[in-house]
């Protein structure tokens, strides 16, 4: 039997009633509950989602719903593991968030950690040629990654801007986090191969990628996805959000049973509040010498006798991470 096909005005009212449920749903969400059918039982998911009250929510077959969350539980961020319950429509509320093992945060306006991303487990950092990158920006996503206890990743992208000496010396400019156990790859999107450790490395694991303006990754994003619009299609058929979709916290499945979240808050990612000592134990090569300076309060400076300045000065901690450490602990 052919399928009949619906005419425009149909469409349209079939939207308005959709926009209409919609609208009711994220006014009263706390009302929806009362809605929920007795035999629907409260299951687990994925925010893959969120833009401003809106959720989408994966079950565990893979299906995504339209939520909004109750208003006494917090706020729900992209990769959350939540417990929610179903209502009409292919419509849902989320009733819990699920204990975090990991968030990625960075300080709002008013100095309070916002939460930009929960439950990762790698956090690739970006750099290229151009713009100029930042060792002082790096190294504030390495110690948060050290701080949440993530694995971070030094991805050198756009390398097909140089060549031989220049090359070499860029990459030397960075050799010492891979000294220090830090993974470093060198990428170029025109040189397909190069993809080929980052890919699978990605393999597994919930992924975010960060780094300064420019540095490509929205185009690396696009070479990991091969399906992204796809996956943006149905995102934005689940939840009604059209083209906010693409500017919103989003968890795309990357090839190998990987996640990727693609996150607009940490284009102006910063360090929030830390203390000397939380400091200090983000620099990994630091750990060594903690306790082996003359003073318990040495701030790496112009004390006497200390461990981590003699490090420098015997090669064993490079100098740019030592005045980095200094410049994070006087912000």
């Amino acid at each position: 039997m052919t399928k009949r096909r619906l005419s425009e005005r149909q469409i349209e009212r079939i939207r308005t009633i959709q926009e209409r449920r919609r609208q009711r749903l994220e006014s009263r969400p706390d009302i929806a509950l009362t809605e929920l059918d007795a035999e629907t039982e409260p299951e687990e998911g994925r925010v893959v989602v969120r833009h401003g009250a809106n959720l989408a929510v994966e079950d565990s077959s893979g299906h995504l719903f339209h939520c909004l969350s109750r208003q006494n539980i917090g706020h729900p961020v992209c990769g959350d593991r939540v417990v929610w319950q179903r209502i009409a429509d292919e419509q849902g509320v989320v009733t819990a968030i699920l204990p975090r093992t990991t968030v990625l945060s960075r300080p709002d306006f008013n100095g309070y950690d916002k939460a930009l991303a929960a439950n990762l487990t790698r956090l690739v950092v970006l750099i290229a040629p151009e713009p100029e990158p930042s060792g002082y920006l790096v190294d504030q996503y390495f110690v948060a990654a050290e701080t949440i206890g993530v694995e971070a990743v030094l991805v050198g992208n756009k390398m097909d801007l140089l060549e031989g000496e220049a090359r070499a010396d860029f990459q030397r400019r960075f050799a010492h986090y891979q000294t220090i156990g830090y993974r470093t790859l060198w990428i170029s999107l025109r040189e397909p191969d190069t993809l080929a450790s980052l890919i699978a490395g990605l393999a597994g694991e919930v992924s975010v990628l960060v780094g300064q303006s420019g540095v490509g990754k929205s185009s690396l994003v696009k070479a990991l996805l091969p399906d992204r619009d796809i996956q943006i299609g149905l995102l934005s058929k689940a939840t009604g959000l059209g083209r906010h979709t693409t500017s919103a916290a989003t968890c795309y499945r990357l090839p190998g049973d990987g996640l990727l979240i693609d996150s607009p808050g940490v284009r102006s990612f910063r360090l929030g509040a830390i203390d000397r000592a939380g400091l200090q134990q983000g620099f990994r090569e630091f750990r060594p010498y903690q306790g082996q300076c003359r003073f318990a309060d040495c701030r790496h400076d112009q004390e006497p006798d200390c461990a981590i300045r003699q490090a420098v000065i015997d090669g064993l901690i490079a100098p740019e991470r030592l005045a980095n450490f200094q410049h994070l602990l006087g912000a």
